[in-house]
């Protein structure tokens, strides 16, 4: 019965705004596995939907302040330890060893892992009270946070989820009130990066190839010079015409059915949306997007207290993240990765871990008139020691 009248205050657009989500990803997975061997794909994910549902409602319902505290870093703690047991019994599914089979059921922990850090950095954040962020006492711990399960799914190996870690940590440290020096000074280190890597590809690809892994260094290469090697490029170029082909309203969805576009009902789902769908139903999807985004930003609004506007920044960095770089690798915008499109894309791992991710927000704004105990404020020595750090 408690159960039930907290949900009578739950959020009705964000939960609406979700649902129509989940609604249009069974549709494009329908889409996707009509008349393939996959058909019949979408009861599957129907079933996922429903029990995912249940997930999120539970998870809305529960104070999302009680897992704050020492409950975090145990669960931060067992997520690392799936990574770490991902190395020993991982499944190997087309070259990558990213999953965990229990019994039918394939777990990524890499997706319930950016949960599990989100909330441990959202607590750290919060201590701070939106002070400035120091160097040492504040942004070291939390990158060390983030890199430690950036390190193992690299090993994975999977560049795309490990990406989605670095976005949402950027997100997080500036929201969390770093100061501007730090910022540019990861700003800098990236660009170095992003052009040590631009400058070793033209001017000694040899060495790059050395340094990179080799399906790495193709999807480079491709997304720099699509032309150097036609084959390579074959995915994104069929996904373009496919998308440009949908027109205003779709069609029939030649590409799809003629096996033009690889997983088209996981990481390519989009392409679907585009072929068959057209530009009415590629551009009502982003205005969910946009509606989900912008009702993320209401909660951060609302709420009385950090941790969870911290919470809530952290989920909507991990989607806004996902939704770019998914739809920009389909139009040639950013280098073809493994990311899933949110509530869209068919995958177990990846619905329940974005429904948890709803559910926490959908908590923030259901208990955010619980207010916690609040720190006490700095004296006047203490907050002058502050700024001079």
């Amino acid at each position: 019965m408690i159960f039930l009248s907290k949900l009578k205050n739950i959020d009705r657009p964000t939960l609406f705004i979700i649902l129509c989500l989940n609604a249009i990803g069974t549709i494009a997975v329908y889409g996707a596995t009509t008349g393939t061997k996959l058909e019949g794909l979408h009861w599957n994910s129907l079933l996922l939907i429903g029990l995912s549902i249940v997930i999120m409602l539970l998870a809305a319902s529960f104070n999302y302040r009680v897992i704050f505290g020492r409950f975090i870093y145990i669960l931060y703690a067992f997520g690392i330890g799936m990574l770490l047991l991902v190395q020993f019994m991982g499944e190997n599914i087309n070259g990558a060893v990213r999953w965990l089979s229990i019994g039918s059921f394939q777990l990524q922990p890499s997706e319930l892992v950016k949960i599990f850090t989100i909330l441990l950095t959202a607590h750290m954040l919060s201590k701070r009270q939106g002070r400035k962020l120091r160097l040492v006492q504040d942004v070291l711990p939390v990158c060390l946070v983030f890199m430690l399960p950036v390190l193992l799914i690299i090993k994975q190996p999977d560049l795309g989820t490990a990406l989605v870690f670095v976005g949402v940590l950027i997100s997080m440290l500036w929201m969390g009130n770093i100061r501007l020096r730090y910022m540019l000074l990861f700003a800098g280190g990236a660009a170095l990066m992003i052009g040590t890597i631009l400058w070793l590809y033209y001017a000694n690809n040899e060495l790059l190839s050395k340094v990179i892994k080799p399906h790495q260094m193709s999807r480079i290469q491709t997304f720099l010079d699509p032309s150097s090697d036609p084959d390579k490029s074959w995915h994104v170029k069929n996904a373009m015409l496919a998308i440009g082909s949908g027109s205003l309203a779709g069609d029939d969805g030649f590409f799809l059915t003629q096996g033009y576009i690889p997983y088209a009902y996981s990481d390519s789902i989009f392409v679907v949306i585009g072929e068959k769908y057209g530009f009415l139903g590629s551009a009502a999807l982003l205005l969910l997007y946009f509606c989900l985004i912008a009702r993320l930003i209401h909660i951060v609004i609302e709420s009385k207290e950090l941790a969870g506007s911290y919470l809530v920044i952290g989920i909507s960095a991990m989607f806004v993240f996902q939704i770019f770089v998914n739809i920009g690798m389909h139009l040639g915008l950013v280098p073809l990765t493994g990311i899933s499109l949110p509530f869209i894309s068919y995958g177990g791992s990846s619905l329940i871990t974005n429904m948890i991710a709803s559910g926490l927000v959908l908590s923030v704004k259901l208990h955010k008139d619980e207010l916690a105990v609040p720190l006490p404020p700095l004296d006047g020595a203490s907050r002058e020691r502050e700024e001079m750090k």
